[in-house]
């Protein structure tokens, strides 16, 4: 049986007097797609920079592909081959072109050769639709098209695993569908990706299994439909009744509601249990709409 391609075992992340990490177990395996979900000061950014060791952890183990990562011994510049990450922010060289881009960890790192990391580049280029801007500048693109292009470079590497750190969340909300529709591309490829993100239909409808933080521990961890449609800690109904409900949230700290839960009465209002209307729609995980009207994005910023 082939080991988990993340092994996280007693995670600890200290940054001076403060813990962000405090023990923090998750099992990734090969084709799996991981929401890591909660809200900002969590740890959520942190744990994917521990996995990929950009972070150093205070205590715990981490293994990737099976090879453990915090033994001193190992080279972690072998085993971050085969992992892409991509950014908040893109992180592109700006005086290089989209090609230049893509082909320069290819050729210093894998040691392609020129004409190889241009086919491997045109290739990634045309998955996240932009072929035909190989030779523009970063400043000559849209926000979601620097991310579209991060992702590219990302894959030009051949991973094993795409760690994606709130990839949409500068962007204008407009730019967003687009680079959700080339992650939820990459997993129904089969992928293995852990996906930090605000972006609860995509959590919902790409990911395999959700994982709830705050405070710096795993809250509650199930199937992504299961955790974000029922959520079994109050923890997370409160977050989420907060993400999906923001008006709710914004009269409820005036004292005028309370989040709703299950049984009361506002809750059958918002869909919940004993809802006796047409069900809540829900927008698809492209962020376009499920019909010709379009509906916001289930999600918060």
């Amino acid at each position: 049986m082939d080991p988990p391609v993340v092994e996280v075992r007693g995670l600890r992340k200290s940054f001076g007097a403060r813990e962000v990490l405090r023990g923090i177990d998750l099992t990734v395996g090969a084709g799996d797609v991981v929401c890591v979900i909660g809200p900002s000061g969590s740890g959520k950014s942190t744990l994917l920079r521990c996995v990929n060791l950009l972070e150093q952890p205070t205590a715990g183990s981490i293994r990737l592909l099976g090879v453990d990562v915090t033994d001193p011994e190992v080279d972690i510049d072998r085993v971050r081959t085969h992992v892409g990450m991509v950014f908040q922010s893109f992180n592109l060289f700006p005086h290089k072109t989209v090609m230049g881009n893509l082909t320069l960890a290819q050729r210093s790192v894998l040691r392609r050769s020129e004409a190889a990391a241009r086919d491997v580049a045109l290739h990634n280029l045309r998955k996240v639709g932009l072929e035909d801007r190989a030779d523009a500048y970063p400043a000559q693109l849209s926000g979601g098209q620097q991310q579209r292009v991060a992702i590219a470079r990302a894959l030009s590497m051949d991973p094993a695993l795409m760690l994606f750190d709130e990839p949409t969340s500068a962007l204008d909300p407009e730019l967003v569908g687009d680079v959700l529709a080339v992650m939820r591309d990459l997993a129904q490829s089969g992928m293995t990706m852990i996906v930090v993100t605000h972006e609860m239909a995509f959590a919902r409808d790409v990911g395999d299994r959700v994982v709830f933080m705050d405070e710096g521990l795993i809250m509650e961890e199930g199937p992504a439909r299961q955790l974000i449609g029922s959520p079994a800690t109050e923890r997370a109904r409160v977050f989420l009744h907060r993400v999906l409900h923001p008006t709710d949230v914004a009269d409820s700290e005036l004292g005028q509601t309370e989040p709703t839960r299950p049984g009361d009465p506002d809750h059958t209002a918002a869909g919940g249990a004993g809802w006796a209307g047409p069900p809540p729609r829900w927008p698809r995980a492209d962020g376009r709409g499920d019909d010709a009207e379009g509906h916001v994005p289930l999600t918060v910023r």
